[in-house]
């Protein structure tokens, strides 16, 4: 994962994390790649490039994004320094798939409960094909931003972003995907398994939002657990789990003005 940053996306690189510092007068005193590689996931390294050797730092930073693919490596854009992170592992991921599925199918269900209910509460009716056109007039009128019950809502392009005011779970539904609600962005999936309640304490620790998210998702789309889906109206083709849990596959999406969809909070949070 490649990155250039500033002070606005600095705490990428924070969250419980050691930092090793290398200062640098010269480029031989970077570690080698074979170094860097044996880098624990909780520790991040820190190069700092002395005067001598400032006009070096773009040209080694593109070199080990190179080398370096399952790292997280941000040039920083006024700093005269690179962090160095590695990212989840795709033993960490296989070995926790079947967690990575449920959150997926969580995310599913809680994006279909929260739009419809959306969707109810503004007496508009979710066109099956384009959910998105069904919500765009909302987004020129008061209506853009709201509450329900607990959750704050928030339309803003291809996507209605809520977050629980209590909890502070935070979901991001796309909406160009026709009735399937749980296509997954490497960030937002990431931002939604930290933030639920439920699954603290993870199972596997999540530094990185967008890259840890993006290799779960390749991965799990390896492992045959998520697949593409193709929305057919020029968008490009989302991830989301194959399988939909024995309540997601017996529920019947209605498209009235008044349809909800069904949802059990208590199968959401695993208590039945």
């Amino acid at each position: 994962m490649n990155i250039h940053y500033s002070a606005s996306n600095f705490k990428l690189f924070q969250l419980n994390r050691t930092t090793k510092t290398v200062t640098l007068t010269s480029t031989s005193q970077i570690p080698s790649i074979n170094e860097i590689r044996k880098l624990p996931r909780e520790k991040i390294l820190r190069l700092v490039f002395e005067e001598s050797v400032h006009n070096q730092k773009e040209t080694v930073g593109q070199q080990l994004k190179k080398a370096l693919p399952d790292f997280v490596v941000g040039i920083h854009l006024v700093k005269p320094e690179i962090k160095i992170a590695r990212l989840i592992t795709d033993k960490e991921i296989e070995d926790h798939q079947d967690f990575f599925e449920m959150c997926a199918q969580d995310y599913r269900a809680l994006s279909e409960y929260l739009i419809f209910k959306l969707a109810n509460r503004c007496k508009i009716e979710i066109d099956e094909k384009t959910p998105m056109e069904s919500f765009y007039k909302l987004q020129s009128d008061e209506r853009q931003t709201g509450s329900l019950g607990h959750w704050r809502y928030f339309l803003h392009g291809i996507h209605c972003g809520f977050a629980h005011t209590i909890t502070g779970q935070a979901i991001e539904v796309c909406l160009v995907y026709g009735y399937e609600f749980g296509s997954l962005d490497p960030y937002f999936f990431t931002r939604f398994i930290k933030s639920t309640p439920h699954y603290k304490p993870l199972p596997v620790p999540l530094y990185e939002d967008h890259g840890d998210g993006f290799r779960i998702i390749e991965k799990m789309l390896s492992l045959g657990r998520f697949e593409r889906v193709d929305p057919g109206n020029g968008f490009e083709p989302g991830v989301a789990a194959i399988r939909r849990t024995c309540a997601d596959n017996n529920v019947k999406i209605k498209t009235t003005k008044t349809a909800q969809r069904k949802f059990s909070l208590l199968r959401f949070l695993r208590l039945k």
